[in-house]
């Protein structure tokens, strides 16, 4: 007997044909309800659930579920409580490493688009009000020589620093905040003299632009508050292509409206797709729908790897890439 697989929703190719030839694939054609997908994980009916960052998949679903594994169609995987899916012996999987050049893109672009207000500009043009070069029309920010934070560094903040220090950009940061362990010369191999780790204190303070590059977890819920909001420069700019509970958005909205901050740039959203009361209508923001992984190499990537985790978990076998191995000991 095949595998039987659920998708909640439709993948691009290769993911399609790796499952089709590996057994049974069900395709629902919309997203499911929180209910409608804890009847389905219930069911008994499939092997696998490959999920979405959408997905809930929390305790009382997975203490119901009976399916051998989550294949997370993402490289984060915090809409699934692990814990609770390994105490059930229930494997989650995830893609990871394959869209750290994309999303370092989608960084650059929002430091550059806030800075320089491109959005703003951009409807200028569109609704006919430019009416020629003007000595003070849409006058943006500086990029080179200014300073770079970045919260983490791993991956993602690792390339991103790249490009910032191709652009003239001092670049600092701190590894694991709100925590300040200390990264030695070693590790930042070669960036090692190009760029300067600061406390997480420091970091907030000193930045021109703050970009945030952390896992979501207990400790980076809300990292960016008020208080922290009210600690950046003036004429900081916030980005944000990480995970969008880190910041505090209503905070950020009163940030942005009372010019506490001067801008942001975000990919993310604290509770996607809504955004919080008034963000939308701040013309100092760019706003994107969650694209940083968006290209067409990358998500066919992120396709053939989350359908290879699938079709291993159906089989019983350890997935290429598990979040939770140690349901397999």
């Amino acid at each position: 007997m095949g595998a039987r697989i659920l998708l909640t929703t439709p993948l691009p190719e290769p993911a399609p044909a790796l499952l089709a030839a590996a057994g049974d694939v069900t395709v629902l054609e919309a997203p499911p309800s929180y209910a409608e997908l804890d009847a389905l994980c219930a069911s008994g009916d499939f092997d696998v659930v490959l999920t979405q960052l959408r997905d809930v998949i929390d305790a009382p679903l997975l203490a119901r579920a009976r399916v051998r594994g989550f294949s997370n169609y993402a490289v984060g995987y915090n809409n699934i409580d692990v814990a609770a899916a390994t105490g059930h012996g229930i494997a989650v999987a995830n893609t990871p490493g394959v869209l750290t050049n994309a999303t370092a893109d989608i960084a650059m672009l929002l430091i550059l688009g806030t800075a320089r207000r491109v959005i703003e500009a951009d409807r200028l043009v569109r609704e006919g009000r430019f009416t020629g070069w003007e000595p003070e029309l849409l006058l943006g920010s500086d990029v080179s020589g200014k300073t770079l934070g970045l919260a983490g560094f791993g991956r993602i903040a690792r390339a991103t620093a790249r490009r910032a220090l191709g652009f003239g950009m001092e670049v600092i940061f701190a590894p694991r905040p709100p925590g300040n362990r200390v990264v030695d010369h070693k590790e930042l191999g070669e960036f090692a003299g190009k760029v300067r780790q600061v406390p997480w204190d420091e970091l907030v303070t000193a930045s021109d632009y703050l970009s945030l590059h952390v896992p979501l977890n207990p400790d980076t819920r809300h990292l960016v508050d008020a208080v922290v909001l009210k600690r950046m420069k003036s004429t900081a700019i916030l980005i944000n292509t990480a995970r969008g509970p880190i910041v505090d958005e209503e905070a950020l909205v009163h940030a942005l409206s009372t010019r506490r901050i001067a801008g942001a740039g975000l990919d993310v959203f604290e509770n996607e797709p809504a955004l919080a009361e008034g963000l939308a209508l701040l013309p100092n923001t760019v706003l994107l729908p969650h694209v940083g992984s968006a290209t067409v190499p990358v998500r066919a990537e992120m396709a053939r790897l989350s359908a290879l985790n699938a079709i291993a978990m159906a089989a019983g076998q350890l997935p290429a890439h598990p979040v939770n191995p140690e349901v397999y000991a």
